[in-house]
């Protein structure tokens, strides 16, 4: 990142400072290894709440400044895990095979051990052999070559499908939430390759690694917090330029920007496959932390929920939509934790892990109808920031112009 950048940027700066010191503080209070304050399942907790931040970053990115309200990208996020869970489920699992092997009088052959491994993977889906999709999951590398590739590659066709056919609004929504059923439904099914709805388990296993869930839940917490970092860094990056000028003019009116010789379609494309990428790269991360993944995370409600988490915490301001996704993920832990105890009314008793949900979607509206820039509006309100006064004689051909007022600000 060159100086210009940081300077046109400082709220970058701001933020790499307060997610350092929020990883430094966990690392010192952790069970792993710091002083004990903070327990070993809080801070898988916290580590999947930036890796939440991250996918939201990113729909923040394809929504709040593209325009494009994509109800599928939770899809791109579950591939991510998958991509990443094959490796650790087969690794694992031929650790324990060759243990097992090894006490055999007559070694096994690499085809037994390879038999051995397929039947313990996949005798809970009634096969013993491994599918096609499964030829890389012996390399760790090609795997997370495949974290990326995979749902790049998906949210490359798809878009170019879709924008080239110059899908817009309401229904390009409703095509990624087809997409993101369409792919949860075929990896319900036993032969899809993936387990069915068994899912991959056990993940939170690194194979090989002798240290204590305490201390890998922190390394966990790190790796997430550096990709957030990054995350946040490149997406400040893109929009900050002339590409970043000509996506929010996408946003605003599509038709105009295309009249003005720019291919809208590119610049979708691009975003759409950028963000789709990074929210692989979060799902790799978050799934090692939750242990099990299975096709019910990628459920279409799930991108949904993305899509709520940006509205309440702001749109179009990428540290909104970190706020959003902190904020509400966690209020989400506390209330479904059984923390917060019941309210009993006499004839009804409010049972809040039944009614967190309701209380969501309430806020939602209540957000969406008088607080439109969500919880980030409170920063410029702070900070004195506003949007400019369209008043003033107007320096171009029609109302949409640059106006006085504005050129002097």
């Amino acid at each position: 990142m060159d100086r210009s950048f940081v300077a046109q940027n400082p709220s970058v700066l701001v933020f790499l400072a307060i997610l350092s010191l929020f990883t430094l503080g966990v690392t010192i209070l952790s069970e792993g290894v710091g002083i004990g304050v903070i327990s070993t399942s809080f801070v898988k907790t916290l580590g999947k709440t930036l890796c939440l931040c991250l996918i939201a970053v990113a729909m923040d990115l394809v929504w709040g400044f593209t325009g494009i309200l994509s109800l599928g990208h939770f899809a791109f996020f579950g591939l991510g895990g998958y991509m990443i869970g094959m490796w650790l489920m087969y690794e694992r699992t031929r650790l324990i095979v060759v243990d097992s092997l090894a006490q055999a009088e007559i070694p096994p052959t690499s085809t037994e051990v390879v038999d051995a491994i397929a039947t313990q993977v996949f005798g809970v889906v009634g096969s013993s052999e491994f599918p096609l999709i499964w030829a890389f999951s012996h390399s760790l590398t090609l795997q997370l070559i495949l974290v990326v590739l995979v749902p790049g590659l998906l949210a490359l066709i798809f878009g170019w499908l879709a924008f080239r056919s110059r899908v817009t609004g309401v229904y390009l929504s409703i095509l990624t939430q087809a997409m993101t059923l369409a792919l949860a439904l075929y990896l319900f099914q036993n032969d899809s390759g993936l387990r069915g709805n068994n899912g991959l388990s056990g993940l939170q296993n690194l194979p090989g690694v002798t240290a204590s869930q305490d201390v890998v839940s922190i390394w966990f917490l790190w790796a997430s917090a550096l990709a957030l970092g990054l995350g946040y860094m490149l997406a400040a990056w893109v929009v900050s330029g002339k590409f970043g000028s000509v996506i929010r003019g996408i946003r605003d009116n599509e038709a105009r920007v295309r009249f003005l010789g720019y291919s809208v379609e590119v610049y979708k494309l691009a975003v759409f496959t950028l963000t789709a990428c990074i929210a692989a790269v979060a799902g790799a991360l978050y799934y090692p932390q939750a242990g099990i993944i299975n096709p019910e995370e990628m459920a279409p409600i799930a991108s949904i929920y993305l899509a709520v988490w940006v509205a309440i915490g702001g749109r179009g301001r990428l540290y909104g939509a970190v706020i959003g996704a902190a904020f509400v993920s966690l209020l989400s832990t506390w209330f479904t934790g059984g923390q917060v105890p019941d309210i009993p009314l006499g004839f009804y008793t409010i049972k809040w892990v039944d009614w967190w949900q309701v209380l969501l979607g309430v806020s939602f509206v209540l957000v969406t109808l008088f607080a439109p820039q969500g919880i980030g509006g409170l920063f410029d309100l702070w900070t004195n920031r506003h949007a400019p006064q369209r008043h003033g004689a107007a320096l171009g051909p029609d109302e949409s112009a640059l106006r006085e007022k504005e050129a002097t600000e």
